[in-house]
Protein backbone atom coordinates (compact mmCIF):
# COMPACT_ATOMS: atom_id res chain seq x y z
CA UNK A 1 0.00 0.00 0.00
CA UNK A 2 1.38 3.41 -1.02
CA UNK A 3 0.70 6.03 1.67
CA UNK A 4 0.00 9.51 0.29
CA UNK A 5 0.18 12.99 1.80
CA UNK A 6 -1.72 15.38 -0.45
CA UNK A 7 -0.98 19.11 -0.35
CA UNK A 8 -3.77 21.16 -1.89
CA UNK A 9 -6.40 18.60 -0.91
CA UNK A 10 -9.35 20.99 -1.17
CA UNK A 11 -8.30 22.51 -4.50
CA UNK A 12 -9.69 21.79 -7.95
CA UNK A 13 -7.44 18.79 -8.67
CA UNK A 14 -6.95 17.91 -5.03
CA UNK A 15 -10.62 17.13 -4.42
CA UNK A 16 -10.71 14.89 -7.50
CA UNK A 17 -7.59 13.05 -6.28
CA UNK A 18 -9.07 12.44 -2.82
CA UNK A 19 -12.07 10.79 -4.47
CA UNK A 20 -9.94 8.80 -6.93
CA UNK A 21 -7.53 7.50 -4.27
CA UNK A 22 -10.49 6.26 -2.23
CA UNK A 23 -11.50 3.99 -5.14
CA UNK A 24 -8.11 2.25 -5.42
CA UNK A 25 -6.86 -0.90 -3.69
CA UNK A 26 -3.16 0.01 -3.64
CA UNK A 27 -3.19 3.67 -2.56
CA UNK A 28 -4.16 5.23 0.77
CA UNK A 29 -4.57 8.89 1.70
CA UNK A 30 -2.99 9.27 5.14
CA UNK A 31 -2.49 13.05 5.34
CA UNK A 32 -3.92 16.12 3.65
CA UNK A 33 -2.99 19.81 3.60
CA UNK A 34 -5.12 22.88 2.98
CA UNK A 35 -5.06 26.19 4.82
CA UNK A 36 -8.69 26.90 3.98
CA UNK A 37 -9.83 23.39 4.87
CA UNK A 38 -7.74 22.83 8.01
CA UNK A 39 -9.56 20.83 10.65
CA UNK A 40 -12.10 19.30 8.28
CA UNK A 41 -12.33 15.66 7.26
CA UNK A 42 -10.58 15.31 3.89
CA UNK A 43 -13.26 13.04 2.42
CA UNK A 44 -16.07 15.34 3.47
CA UNK A 45 -14.19 18.34 2.05
CA UNK A 46 -13.90 16.49 -1.28
CA UNK A 47 -17.62 15.76 -1.37
CA UNK A 48 -17.34 12.04 -0.59
CA UNK A 49 -17.77 9.94 2.56
CA UNK A 50 -15.69 10.84 5.60
CA UNK A 51 -12.32 9.05 5.49
CA UNK A 52 -10.93 9.91 8.91
CA UNK A 53 -8.07 12.03 7.57
CA UNK A 54 -8.10 15.45 9.22
CA UNK A 55 -6.83 18.21 6.95
CA UNK A 56 -3.68 19.92 8.28
CA UNK A 57 -2.93 23.60 7.85
CA UNK A 58 0.72 23.07 6.83
CA UNK A 59 2.84 20.43 5.16
CA UNK A 60 5.13 20.38 8.18
CA UNK A 61 2.19 19.20 10.26
CA UNK A 62 1.19 16.59 7.66
CA UNK A 63 4.74 15.20 7.50
CA UNK A 64 4.43 14.10 11.12
CA UNK A 65 2.23 11.29 9.81
CA UNK A 66 4.28 8.48 8.19
CA UNK A 67 3.82 8.49 4.40
CA UNK A 68 5.60 7.37 1.26
CA UNK A 69 4.72 10.03 -1.34
CA UNK A 70 3.90 13.72 -1.08
CA UNK A 71 1.70 15.01 -3.90
CA UNK A 72 1.62 18.78 -4.36
CA UNK A 73 -1.20 20.64 -6.08
CA UNK A 74 -0.84 23.94 -4.23
CA UNK A 75 0.31 27.40 -5.36
CA UNK A 76 3.37 28.68 -7.26
CA UNK A 77 4.77 30.40 -4.15
CA UNK A 78 4.53 27.25 -2.02
CA UNK A 79 5.40 24.30 -4.24
CA UNK A 80 9.21 24.54 -4.20
CA UNK A 81 9.37 24.81 -0.42
CA UNK A 82 7.00 21.88 -0.10
CA UNK A 83 9.07 19.73 -2.47
CA UNK A 84 12.31 20.46 -0.63
CA UNK A 85 10.70 19.84 2.78
CA UNK A 86 9.27 16.52 1.60
CA UNK A 87 12.64 15.43 0.19
CA UNK A 88 14.37 16.39 3.45
CA UNK A 89 11.82 14.21 5.28
CA UNK A 90 12.69 11.24 3.04
CA UNK A 91 9.49 11.28 0.99
CA UNK A 92 9.12 10.76 -2.73
CA UNK A 93 7.37 13.69 -4.43
CA UNK A 94 4.90 14.19 -7.26
CA UNK A 95 4.65 17.85 -8.35
CA UNK A 96 1.46 18.87 -10.11
CA UNK A 97 1.50 22.57 -9.19
CA UNK A 98 2.90 25.07 -11.70
CA UNK A 99 5.25 28.01 -11.25
CA UNK A 100 8.69 26.37 -11.21
CA UNK A 101 11.37 26.68 -13.88
CA UNK A 102 14.44 24.79 -14.99
CA UNK A 103 16.69 26.24 -12.27
CA UNK A 104 14.19 25.32 -9.55
CA UNK A 105 13.95 21.77 -10.85
CA UNK A 106 17.72 21.46 -11.08
CA UNK A 107 17.94 22.20 -7.37
CA UNK A 108 15.06 19.86 -6.52
CA UNK A 109 16.57 17.08 -8.64
CA UNK A 110 19.97 17.42 -6.98
CA UNK A 111 18.43 17.32 -3.49
CA UNK A 112 16.31 14.29 -4.39
CA UNK A 113 19.28 12.39 -5.83
CA UNK A 114 21.36 13.15 -2.74
CA UNK A 115 18.53 11.98 -0.47
CA UNK A 116 17.91 8.81 -2.50
CA UNK A 117 14.28 9.66 -3.29
CA UNK A 118 12.36 10.27 -6.50
CA UNK A 119 10.53 13.31 -7.84
CA UNK A 120 8.15 13.28 -10.80
CA UNK A 121 7.01 16.67 -12.07
CA UNK A 122 4.88 17.58 -15.05
CA UNK A 123 3.53 20.86 -16.32
CA UNK A 124 0.37 18.90 -17.07
CA UNK A 125 -0.57 15.34 -16.08
CA UNK A 126 -3.21 15.07 -18.80
CA UNK A 127 -2.59 12.42 -21.48
CA UNK A 128 -3.65 14.75 -24.32
CA UNK A 129 -1.40 17.55 -23.04
CA UNK A 130 1.43 15.04 -22.98
CA UNK A 131 0.69 14.21 -26.61
CA UNK A 132 0.79 17.95 -27.45
CA UNK A 133 4.33 18.01 -26.08
CA UNK A 134 5.36 14.86 -27.96
CA UNK A 135 3.92 16.03 -31.28
CA UNK A 136 5.45 19.50 -30.88
CA UNK A 137 8.93 18.07 -30.34
CA UNK A 138 8.50 15.85 -33.38
CA UNK A 139 7.38 18.76 -35.56
CA UNK A 140 10.30 20.89 -34.34
CA UNK A 141 12.68 18.40 -35.97
CA UNK A 142 11.39 19.51 -39.37
CA UNK A 143 10.11 23.09 -38.96
CA UNK A 144 12.52 25.64 -37.55
CA UNK A 145 10.12 28.45 -36.57
CA UNK A 146 7.83 27.85 -33.58
CA UNK A 147 6.27 29.95 -30.83
CA UNK A 148 4.00 29.07 -27.91
CA UNK A 149 0.65 30.68 -27.08
CA UNK A 150 -0.65 29.96 -23.60
CA UNK A 151 -4.27 30.67 -22.56
CA UNK A 152 -5.70 30.52 -19.04
CA UNK A 153 -8.42 32.02 -16.86
CA UNK A 154 -8.26 35.67 -15.86
CA UNK A 155 -7.40 34.76 -12.29
CA UNK A 156 -4.52 32.33 -12.87
CA UNK A 157 -1.70 33.61 -10.65
CA UNK A 158 1.35 32.44 -12.63
CA UNK A 159 2.49 33.05 -16.17
CA UNK A 160 3.18 31.20 -18.33
CA UNK A 161 1.28 28.10 -17.30
CA UNK A 162 3.26 25.06 -16.22
CA UNK A 163 2.28 23.38 -19.48
CA UNK A 164 3.54 26.26 -21.63
CA UNK A 165 6.69 26.79 -19.61
CA UNK A 166 7.74 23.14 -19.60
CA UNK A 167 7.09 22.90 -23.33
CA UNK A 168 9.09 26.06 -24.10
CA UNK A 169 12.02 24.95 -21.94
CA UNK A 170 12.40 21.60 -23.66
CA UNK A 171 11.84 23.16 -27.10
CA UNK A 172 14.63 25.68 -26.46
CA UNK A 173 17.03 22.80 -25.90
CA UNK A 174 15.98 20.91 -29.05
CA UNK A 175 14.74 23.35 -31.68
CA UNK A 176 16.57 24.59 -34.76
CA UNK A 177 17.71 28.19 -35.18
CA UNK A 178 14.70 30.37 -36.08
CA UNK A 179 14.52 32.54 -39.18
CA UNK A 180 12.48 35.34 -37.57
CA UNK A 181 14.12 38.68 -36.73
CA UNK A 182 15.67 38.54 -33.23
CA UNK A 183 13.66 40.47 -30.64
CA UNK A 184 16.63 42.67 -29.74
CA UNK A 185 16.72 43.97 -33.33
CA UNK A 186 13.05 45.01 -33.45
CA UNK A 187 11.74 48.57 -33.31
CA UNK A 188 8.46 49.76 -31.82
CA UNK A 189 7.46 47.82 -28.68
CA UNK A 190 9.56 44.65 -28.68
CA UNK A 191 7.79 43.33 -25.55
CA UNK A 192 4.74 42.57 -27.70
CA UNK A 193 6.73 39.66 -29.17
CA UNK A 194 6.27 37.80 -25.89
CA UNK A 195 8.83 36.54 -23.41
CA UNK A 196 11.86 34.50 -24.40
CA UNK A 197 12.23 31.18 -22.57
CA UNK A 198 15.76 29.89 -22.96
CA UNK A 199 17.31 26.73 -21.55
CA UNK A 200 19.20 25.82 -24.73
CA UNK A 201 20.86 27.62 -27.61
CA UNK A 202 17.68 29.00 -29.19
CA UNK A 203 15.02 30.77 -27.09
CA UNK A 204 11.31 30.20 -27.62
CA UNK A 205 8.89 33.13 -27.58
CA UNK A 206 5.90 32.52 -25.29
CA UNK A 207 2.74 34.62 -25.32
CA UNK A 208 0.38 34.29 -22.33
CA UNK A 209 -3.27 35.35 -22.52
CA UNK A 210 -5.33 35.55 -19.32
CA UNK A 211 -9.03 35.89 -20.13
CA UNK A 212 -12.41 34.88 -18.71
CA UNK A 213 -13.87 31.81 -20.38
CA UNK A 214 -10.63 29.83 -20.53
CA UNK A 215 -9.51 27.02 -18.25
CA UNK A 216 -6.22 26.19 -19.94
CA UNK A 217 -5.10 25.94 -23.55
CA UNK A 218 -1.68 25.78 -25.13
CA UNK A 219 -0.77 26.15 -28.80
CA UNK A 220 2.45 25.33 -30.57
CA UNK A 221 2.40 27.52 -33.68
CA UNK A 222 4.81 26.56 -36.47
CA UNK A 223 5.48 28.58 -39.59
CA UNK A 224 7.27 27.60 -42.80
CA UNK A 225 7.27 29.23 -46.26
CA UNK A 226 3.65 29.26 -47.52
CA UNK A 227 2.35 26.91 -44.81
CA UNK A 228 1.54 26.78 -41.09
CA UNK A 229 0.93 24.14 -38.46
CA UNK A 230 -0.87 24.59 -35.13
CA UNK A 231 -0.88 21.89 -32.45
CA UNK A 232 -3.28 22.73 -29.62
CA UNK A 233 -4.47 21.30 -26.34
CA UNK A 234 -7.63 22.57 -24.61
CA UNK A 235 -8.60 21.63 -21.06
CA UNK A 236 -12.22 21.40 -19.97
CA UNK A 237 -13.82 22.40 -16.70
CA UNK A 238 -13.24 19.05 -14.96
CA UNK A 239 -10.06 17.99 -13.18
CA UNK A 240 -10.53 14.37 -14.23
CA UNK A 241 -7.96 14.46 -17.11
CA UNK A 242 -5.18 15.11 -14.58
CA UNK A 243 -6.12 12.35 -12.16
CA UNK A 244 -5.03 9.27 -14.13
CA UNK A 245 -1.59 10.75 -14.89
CA UNK A 246 -1.08 11.76 -11.27
CA UNK A 247 -2.01 8.29 -9.99
CA UNK A 248 0.44 6.78 -12.50
CA UNK A 249 3.18 9.07 -11.17
CA UNK A 250 2.39 8.11 -7.57
CA UNK A 251 2.77 4.44 -8.46
CA UNK A 252 6.04 4.99 -10.36
CA UNK A 253 7.91 7.52 -8.24
CA UNK A 254 9.28 5.09 -5.65
CA UNK A 255 11.31 3.44 -8.42
CA UNK A 256 13.08 6.69 -9.29
CA UNK A 257 16.10 8.39 -7.77
CA UNK A 258 16.39 12.07 -8.59
CA UNK A 259 14.07 14.00 -10.91
CA UNK A 260 11.94 13.00 -13.89
CA UNK A 261 10.14 15.83 -15.70
CA UNK A 262 7.25 15.10 -18.03
CA UNK A 263 4.54 12.46 -18.05
CA UNK A 264 5.79 11.21 -21.43
CA UNK A 265 8.70 9.59 -19.60
CA UNK A 266 6.25 7.32 -17.77
CA UNK A 267 4.06 6.28 -20.69
CA UNK A 268 6.74 5.30 -23.18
Amino acid sequence: MIRIALAGATGWVGRALVAAIAKTDDLALVAAVSRSGAGRDAGEAAGIARNGVVVAATLAEALRTPSDVVVDYTKPNAVKGHALAAIAAGRHVVVGASGLGADDYAEIGAKAAAAGVGVIAAGNFSITATLLKRFTLEAARYVRDVEIVDYASAGKPDTPSGTGRELAEILSARRQAPSSTPVEKLAGIPATRGAAVKTGEHPVQVHSLRLPGYVLAVESVFGAPDERLTIRHDAGSSASPYVAGTLLAIRKVSGIRGLVRGLENLIG
